[in-house]
């Protein structure tokens, strides 16, 4: 008998449009043999099931359930497609451990550490990983502008703690830039991360287990255009970049991110798919974790995909192994 799986997608924050692109190229490649496939719209409106043809239909928060074709439909995994918040915070992987509902993503807890940028770097240095030198800023008691230009070197990276997708992100060469970078970044959250640049190559990877054992997909390496001051949304999602995987590196330098890669994965108790983004520093010959992300970006021109298809496998049996480790997890 097939499995009823729940396509979860898009969220309440300005990643949506991401999810949506993310979970289009995971609802083509999800086999159709063995999974019957609920695409699922969590938004500002509430939780509706699409139809192929555009209908909604409610979901029942009591149970995670729908009625469809006059039969209610209860899930036996949900395929997490959904960036930002409630999908890459830990919120949505709460609520279906209470209902006992296995996914594709970490869990809660994880989740919650690796959103959050300045806890993310703060685990990963007491485990020995090498991380940029931050300070890290509330609403609440905010330090002026002045105080953090005191306590780094510039140029730093000033970005929303809570998030990803580069929103609300600058680089500030010098202080006078600060304060705005500041305002702009708390437009996002309520939390702020001023982060020192280290200089260097990007790389990133990702990492999933299946039946026990971890992989470590092929290194890619992301270079933003000249006009772009840093890999931003632009960048990222706007063909404002150069992405060349598998990377062009010596074997040296691939095998320390590889490690490292996987020691992150371990310390942290992630689960399914994540992608790691790293600088790695010609000066000390070390890899900078720079983040975590738990739900990345699946579209057809996303990284992740690029790395399963460099080892010659489909996205099909990809995303197989990740709804079976979800199911025996």
């Amino acid at each position: 008998m097939k499995k009823n799986i729940a396509l979860v997608t898009g969220g309440f924050s300005g990643e949506a449009v991401i999810s949506y692109r993310t979970a289009t190229t995971i609802a083509a490649n999800l086999d159709a043999s063995v999974y019957n496939v609920y695409k699922i719209d969590i938004n500002n409106e509430g939780w509706f099931y699409e139809t192929e043809s555009g209908q909604r239909t409610v979901v029942d928060k009591n149970d995670f359930s729908l009625i469809a074709d006059g039969k209610k439909i209860l899930f036996d995994a949900a395929f997490i497609a959904l960036h930002g918040t409630p999908g890459e915070d830990g919120k949505l992987q709460g609520y279906f451990d209470t209902l006992k509902i296995p996914y594709t993503s970490c869990d809660a807890a994880s989740s919650a550490i690796t959103f959050n940028k300045r806890y993310a770097v703060a685990v990963a240095k007491m485990a020995g990983i090498s991380v940029a030198r931050s300070v890290h800023l509330f609403s609440h008691s905010p330090l002026s502008a002045a105080e953090v230009a005191a306590t780094l070197k510039f140029p730093v990276f000033v970005k929303p703690n809570n998030g990803g997708s580069s929103i609300g992100m600058s680089k500030v060469d010098e202080a006078g830039a600060l304060q705005s970078a500041i305002d702009k970044a708390f437009a996002e959250d309520n939390q702020v991360l001023v982060e020192e640049m280290v200089q260097g190559r990007e790389f990133t990877v990702g990492v999933f287990r299946s039946k026990g054992e971890i992989t470590v997909l092929p290194l890619t390496e992301v270079r933003a255009h000249a006009d772009k001051a840093f890999f931003d949304f632009e960048a990222k999602y706007q063909g404002k970049s150069d992405e060349t995987t598998p990377a062009v590196v010596s074997e040296d330098i691939a095998d320390k991110i590889r490690v490292a890669a996987r020691k992150i994965y371990e310390v942290f108790n992630l689960r399914g798919v994540v992608r790691i983004d790293f600088i790695y520093e010609e000066e000390s010959a070390s890899p900078f974790m720079l983040e975590i992300n738990t739900i990345p970006g699946q579209s057809v021109a996303s990284i992740v995909p690029q790395q399963v298809q460099s080892l010659g496998w489909s996205l099909k049996d990809f995303y197989t192994k990740l709804v079976e480790e979800a199911l025996v997890s």
